[in-house]
């Protein structure tokens, strides 16, 4: 398969768990539900935007890098804290949901970080110096 379609796929899926995520965190109280959660919505944007739109272009992996390495922070932060995660684990209601996104998240984001990170160095390398 090409690794531009891998990309596109791993950015998507990235996105879309990234929806799950942050509205799992309203549901549970984690975060409050109003205005300020709207910033998600123009960030979610451009990074869809640098996904579909630009893909195979340099502005594109830039975009899909950026908002890679955003998302690949969620996992770190939230798991690092042992008793939150064994706490929210225990959870009866969505407890296996929520610690499932986060290693999806962090898997799927590292994924397309790596394969942006990658398609640019190519893009680089074949340049004329």
């Amino acid at each position: 398969m090409k690794q531009n379609v891998l990309l596109t796929i791993a950015s998507l899926f990235s996105i879309l768990l990234s929806t799950f995520h942050l509205s799992d965190d309203i549901v549970r109280g984690m975060e409050k539900g109003g205005a300020s959660n709207l910033i998600a919505i123009p960030i979610l944007v451009v990074w869809l935007y640098g996904t579909l739109a630009l893909a195979e272009r340099r502005s594109g992996y830039v975009i899909v890098l950026l908002g890679s390495l955003l998302v690949l922070t969620i996992p770190i932060v939230l798991m690092r804290e042992v008793a939150f995660g064994a706490q929210v684990a225990r959870v009866p209601s969505g407890g296996f949901f929520f610690v499932w996104t986060m290693i999806a998240l962090g898997v799927t984001a590292l994924f397309s970080l790596i394969l942006s990170a990658s398609a640019l160095w190519k893009l680089q390398l074949g340049r004329p110096r």
